[in-house]
C-alpha cells in the first residue's frame, strides 16, 4: 500500500502470502509514476534493496528506509521522517478494525479486495 496519510491510501494491491514484498513494491512505485516535485517515500525495511531505491529515485521519490545493519555502505536515514511511517501503520490498524477484513472469511481474492476497498473508502470519509 502507498498512502498519503493515516486516512488516505493512494494505491494498494493484494498479493499471496508467500510472495515477497520487493516485487510488489516495485509495481506500486511504477503505478505512482514520475513526480514533478520530490516526494518522500517512507518504506518498510523489506523495500531497502538497491534496485527498488534506484527505481524510486528515478521517479523523483526520495526513499526513507533504514539500511540493513550488516550492509557495508549504509545510507543515512532521516529518522525524523521515518518516524512518520507509523501513520501508515495506523491506516493498516484502522482497516483491520473491520471484522470482514481482519478475519478474511472470503475465499475469493476479488471479494476480499472489495471489502478492503470498502474499508479504505469508509476510513477516508470518516
Amino acid at each position: 500500500m502507498v498512502a498519503a496519510s493515516c486516512r488516505d491510501a493512494l494505491v494498494w494491491s493484494l498479493t499471496a502470502g508467500q510472495v515477497g514484498d520487493g516485487p510488489e513494491g516495485r509495481h506500486l512505485i511504477e503505478v505512482i509514476g514520475v513526480q514533478d516535485a520530490p516526494v518522500y517515500l517512507l518504506m518498510d525495511s523489506a523495500y531497502g534493496g538497491d534496485d527498488l531505491r534506484a527505481e524510486a529515485l528515478e521517479r523523483n521519490l526520495i526513499p526513507v528506509v533504514p539500511a540493513h545493519p550488516l550492509r557495508k555502505h549504509p545510507w543515512p536515514l532521516d529518522t525524523r521522517r521515518y518516524r512518520q511511517r507509523n501513520e501508515i501503520e495506523r491506516l493498516f490498524r484502522r482497516i483491520k478494525a473491520y471484522r470482514r477484513v481482519f478475519t478474511r472469511y472470503d475465499k475469493l481474492d476479488v471479494v476480499y479486495a472489495t471489502f478492503v476497498s470498502q474499508a479504505l473508502i469508509c476510513e477516508h470519509l470518516r
